[in-house]
């Protein structure tokens, strides 16, 4: 009887998978030949014939190859796509909306006219001040999960940036349709209170979530690094 599994692991040679999954890969591969061989010899086939019609099953071997490899590597893939962005940006979003409720709900209130529309796009600025200073641990925060999943700078700051999108998103397609919809919002709005209300609610959040994300993966490391070298 032929040795499968040498001819699997033949065949697919070069194959880029790691060790375990190699052999479970070969493994599996190596019993369905064998029991297709085995079928056709209880099937009245000769020992040459049931071989060669198990070689059958297997037409192209390279594109084999490719669709195992292709098919093994795919959902770890996006398993550290959840766990080097997704999973932090979410985590960071989440933290960035309580702390924002919790200093709304715990802060001191602040009058707001109803007549008044600014106050819609700008936040009062003890409040304002207040979340923004928690931004860089939250930022922190988030850069550690996706660091410690092996993210790179890329994929760590855009997920602890992410909490902005949605601020991004009201500003970019939420106003112009409040505008459009509203004539007393778009006589109410000027150039400058839209470039001040674009910073408050993206810019500085974004450059507070990268700063704490920027100390954690560089000024940190070499913090650490220095006090090592000098004990």
């Amino acid at each position: 009887m032929p040795d499968w599994k040498e001819l699997v692991r033949r065949r697919l040679q070069g194959m880029s998978l790691e060790g375990d999954e190699a052999t479970e890969v070969v493994e599996e591969l190596a019993a369905h030949l064998e029991e297709t061989y085995q079928t056709s010899l209880n099937q009245g086939f000769t020992k040459q014939a049931a071989a060669q019609k198990a070689f059958v099953e297997v037409r192209d071997w390279k594109d084999l190859r490719s669709k195992i490899e292709s098919s093994r590597k795919k959902e770890p893939h996006m398993n550290t796509r959840v766990r080097q962005f997704w999973l932090p940006a979410l985590f960071t979003f989440f933290l960035s909306q309580v702390a924002l409720m919790l200093i709304g709900t715990l802060g001191p209130k602040v009058y707001i006219s109803p007549a008044a529309i600014h106050p819609r796009l700008l936040p009062p600025n003890t409040l304002f001040l207040a979340w923004l200073a928690t931004l860089p641990l939250i930022g922190a925060l988030g850069a550690y999960l996706s660091t410690r999943a092996g993210g790179r700078a890329k994929s760590m700051f855009s997920a602890i940036t992410f909490p902005v999108v949605p601020f991004l998103a009201f500003v970019v397609i939420g106003l112009p349709i409040a505008m459009a919809l509203d004539d007393h919002v778009a006589r109410a709005l000027t150039l400058p209170l839209f470039l001040v209300g674009f910073s408050a609610w993206v810019v500085f959040p974004a450059m507070a979530l990268a700063a704490g994300g920027w100390f954690l993966r560089y000024l940190l490391p070499r913090s650490n690094g220095s006090r090592v070298t000098g004990n």
